[in-house]
This record gives structure tokens, C-alpha cells and sequence, in this order.
């Protein structure tokens, strides 16, 4: 590990100023102190940023959710209003991680995690992601766990996170502060596709901060959850994952939220899917039928072909369980 400065702060402004002088935020420290110890990360300043108020989850005027960056993970399952209002997201991300590091990893850290594939984690291999203009490994390495849909050229990463697929099936915005003041960015357009910029992983300017995570209110009633395929059934990132999020009235879907994880280099919204369900009735059929569209446009590698009809199967599983048809 690289010697480095640490500084804690007490309010937004310093926070800002810190990072605006090129200093890395840090809370939980599950994803950054790691890569710091494998020297893939060396950040010359640490801001902790842990004494900030944003630790708070709150209905909004329109009835959605905001959940404060510095949330953590467990608290953000545990808490009532997002397990009755959205239990998709709870679902995410009491699959996500160990008991231990879910206690730590806060809900802007979360989202924020970089890659774990191998070879970005190998600073002896070529990756653009953490060299740009090396080269990627991954392409003609084994690649059985990257990602066949969001690819480029220059990098075929999965997002590793869990809970940030059941934000892009919602479509949640990142509230952010920065130096010029707060904003907010879709969700969808926050974590970045790695065209030929794989290092560039996020729509954030320099030095601004993650406030929340807002989560619009959706149609009532409202049934979501979150379905993860891996390895093994403990402590294990996903081969497919599906997050889905229905409102079915007068016996039709009239409105349909369905993302996928595992298989994107960003969690993976599957328009072509919820455009089939709309209007239609609830049937196996049905569920069948728009799963088919979760792999258009797929570009599997070598080692990774299965994931194709996987997410189909992943898909349509999740579709029976949210539509009640299982």
C-alpha cells in the first residue's frame, strides 16, 4: 500500500473543498480499502465522510423514496418503508455481500464499486479500465463471468452491484452536491457504458458528492423482487440477476420496471421486455414470450455464451414470481 493523507470532515462544504482538491471520498471502505492494499487504487488524500448527515431514508412529497449516501446496506433492507414499498430493493441487497461487510458498505459506496474482474484486479495484466491504452485481458482471457451486453472493445467488465440493477428497473435518480451546487442524474445515465473511455465509470465532475439515492413513486399496487443466479448461494456475485416491478389493474400490466445484473457492463434496463408486457395479461406464456427480448443485442465471449439463455431464464423466472403465476 502507497502512503496517503487522511482528513474526516464534519460538514458538505468541507467535504467539497477536499475533493475538489483531488481527494477520494471514503465511508464504509469495503470496495476502496481494498483495492488500495492490491495497490490498483493509490489515492494521495482519504476524506472520510462518514460525520455527514446523510444517513436518513424519507418518504417524498410524491410518495417515493430518498435514501441518504451514507446509509448502509443493512439499514437500507431492514428499514419498513423499503420493504413494504419496494421490496425489490431489499431483496438486492440482502443478497448482496456478507452479513459483516453489509453493516459497513453504504448505499453511495455501493453503486460506486468498481469491477471485480481479475484481470482489472491484477495490476500485472492489461486493462483500460485501470491503465487506459493497455489493452484488455479479458477479451481473449477466460471470461466466463464479463459481460456480453454493454461491451466495447476496450473492456467487457461486469458492475458488480446488486442493488443497483433494482435502481435502474425503478428508475432512480443520484442526487448530487457539487461545487456549482446540487443536481440530479438519472440513474441510467450515472454509471457509464465503457465505449472507449473505460476508465471513466461514472457521470460525476470533479470533487461532487452523492447526497441520496431518490426512487420515484411508482403505481399502486406495486409488486417487485429481485431474483440473483450464482455460483454458490453465499457471498457470491451474480451470473444473471433480474429486478422486476409490476403494477397490474383490471387485470392488465400497465406498467412494467425491468433491469438485469451479471451481464452488462452497467446494470442492464430491458426496454424491449417491458414494451411486450404492457397491456397484457398475466400468463406463462406471456412471461416467455417478452423474455425472449432480455438478450437482444447480446455479444457473448468465449467462455460466457450460456449467459445468453440464462438471462432469458432469469428473466422469465422473475417474471412468473413478481406476476404471480409461479
Amino acid at each position: 500500500m502507497h502512503p496517503f493523507s487522511y482528513t474526516r470532515v464534519s460538514d458538505t462544504r468541507e467535504a467539497l473543498n477536499a475533493g475538489h482538491r483531488g481527494g477520494r471520498y471514503i465511508a464504509g471502505g469495503t470496495t476502496l480499502v481494498d483495492l488500495m492494499r492490491e495497490t490498483v487504487e493509490r489515492p494521495e488524500t482519504l476524506v472520510d465522510i462518514t460525520g455527514l448527515p446523510l444517513s436518513e431514508i424519507t418518504v417524498t412529497e410524491r410518495g417515493g423514496l430518498r435514501i441518504g449516501a451514507l446509509v448502509t446496506m443493512s439499514e437500507a433492507a431492514a428499514h419498513a418503508k423499503v420493504r413494504t414499498l419496494y421490496p425489490v430493493i431489499s431483496q438486492a441487497l440482502e443478497l448482496s455481500a456478507s452479513a459483516q461487510l453489509r453493516n459497513m458498505a453504504t448505499i453511495g459506496g455501493n453503486i460506486m464499486q468498481r469491477t471485480r474482474c481479475t484481470y482489472f484486479r491484477d495490476v500485472t495484466a492489461a486493462c483500460n479500465k485501470r491503465e487506459p491504452g493497455s489493452g484488455c485481458a479479458a477479451l481473449q482471457g477466460f471470461n466466463r463471468s464479463h459481460a456480453i451486453l454493454g461491451t466495447s472493445g476496450h473492456c467487457v467488465a461486469t458492475h458488480p452491484s446488486d442493488v443497483a440493477v433494482a435502481f435502474a428497473a425503478l428508475e432512480a435518480q443520484v442526487r448530487l452536491l457539487g461545487p456549482d451546487g446540487e443536481r440530479q442524474v438519472a440513474f441510467a445515465d450515472f454509471l457509464l457504458r465503457p465505449g472507449s473511455t473505460p476508465d471513466r465509470e461514472q457521470a460525476l465532475q470533479r470533487g461532487e458528492l452523492i447526497t441520496a439515492v431518490e426512487v420515484p413513486a411508482l403505481p399502486r399496487p406495486l409488486r417487485s423482487g429481485y431474483l440473483k443466479v450464482r455460483d454458490r448461494q453465499s457471498y457470491e456475485f451474480a451470473l444473471t440477476s433480474a429486478a422486476v416491478a409490476l403494477h397490474v389493474r383490471g387485470g392488465l400490466i400497465r406498467e412494467a420496471r425491468v433491469a438485469a445484473g451479471g451481464v452488462g457492463t452497467v446494470p442492464w434496463k430491458l426496454p424491449a421486455v417491458e414494451q411486450h408486457l404492457l397491456g397484457e395479461r398475466p400468463s406463462e406464456a406471456l412471461w416467455a414470450d417478452a423474455a425472449e427480448r432480455a438478450a437482444d443485442g447480446a455479444r457473448p465471449l468465449q467462455h460466457n455464451r450460456f449467459k445468453t439463455e440464462l438471462l432469458k431464464r432469469t428473466v422469465e423466472r422473475q417474471l412468473r414470481i413478481v406476476g404471480g403465476t409461479k
